[in-house]
């Protein structure tokens, strides 16, 4: 019994990734990443990551980091643990913001300047397709499936949805002005699409491509114009939708049934991007102009803690338990 107990609690070690638990925080003007502990909220490490890291992801186990290195036109992959730069990936021109397939693989990029969606293989570094999408591509989601791909288009004010399997355009509806980006629900019933310059989140068909509705926003004595929708997240059982408010230093909190804005959380200054930890417990924002990260309690709906990191931060991803 001794022997099965020891083997058992063996296994249980080995079967626990090392790097679970890190915040990755990509730096656009500081051309680093940082690293910050999940659970201490310390900063762990700040390390190079190409010249304007923006968009920024992991493998679905964790071990790999995906970064957007803009102003060097390619992905840059590192190691999760060790945080060596295991190769780089083609992306095309510019790449701002991208998503993986549920598989892990391909992996698709919005090239803002050439107008494209470029699909990337991440097994073998090469590029499977190029689809011309509207101008100004940023924003990109998957459905749960895997089978379509919105891409949002900024100066054509649409969400593409592509067939993942033709590399086709399938639908296209046209949003409010300058869209940055899109999040599905974990069921893959609604699209929700923020506009920047709008002002507006859309909530979308995707088997229609209807609107259904438009999440506004209002907080007294902030400027209309500065409630610029950009990062959207939404919890898995669909009933919180939080999105990133840009210049007014504020996240919404949504009602993921009604619509209705519940709350305005004040985080750091010019909050651009979001994501959650796995366990949906905490959700992180980037704070581009005050260089720091605001943590927000998901249950509570407050904020507990800001971190500083790396200069402008953009982007933020948090790896699987």
């Amino acid at each position: 019994m001794r022997r099965l107990a020891i083997a058992t609690a063996v296994a249980a070690l080995m079967a626990t990734p090392a790097f679970a638990g890190k915040v990755f925080v990509s730096n656009e003007r500081g051309n680093t990443i940082t690293v910050v502990d999940s659970e201490t909220w310390e900063v762990l490490a700040e390390f190079p990551g190409g010249n304007r890291p923006r968009g920024i992801t992991v493998s679905p186990d964790g071990s790999k980091l995906y970064v957007c290195a803009s102003d060097d036109d390619l992905v840059r992959v590192f190691d999760t643990e060790t945080y060596e730069q295991l190769h780089t990936l083609p992306s095309g021109p510019d790449p701002e913001l991208f998503v993986l397939h549920p598989s892990g693989n391909p992996l698709y990029i919005a090239n803002e300047d050439d107008n494209l969606v470029t699909v990337t293989d991440v097994e073998t570094h090469t590029i499977l397709a190029e689809i011309p999408v509207g101008v100004e591509p940023e924003g990109m989601a998957i459905s749960p499936d895997g089978k379509y791909v919105v891409n949002t288009s900024e100066t054509t004010n649409m969400a593409h949805f592509i067939d993942t399997g033709s590399y086709e355009i399938v639908q296209n509806t046209l949003v409010d002005q300058r869209p940055r980006f899109a999040q599905y629900t974990a069921d893959g019933s609604l699209l929700f699409v923020s506009a920047e310059i709008g002002g507006t989140v859309s909530v979308i068909d995707p088997a229609t491509g209807d609107i259904l509705h438009k999440i506004t926003f209002e907080v007294p004595g902030i400027a209309p114009e500065l409630l610029q929708p950009v990062g959207v997240r939404i919890t898995s059982d669909g009933k919180k939708v939080f999105v990133a408010l840009g210049p007014s230093n504020r996240v919404a909190l949504v009602n993921g049934e009604t619509f209705e804005v519940e709350e305005y959380l004040l985080v750091g200054q010019r909050v651009w991007q979001l994501a959650f930890d796995a366990a949906e417990e905490y959700l992180y924002t980037t704070n581009g102009n005050s260089n720091d990260i605001s943590i927000i309690d998901v249950a509570a709906g407050k904020v507990v803690k800001s971190v500083q990191v790396g200069q402008q931060p953009w982007g933020v991803v948090v790896t699987p338990d």
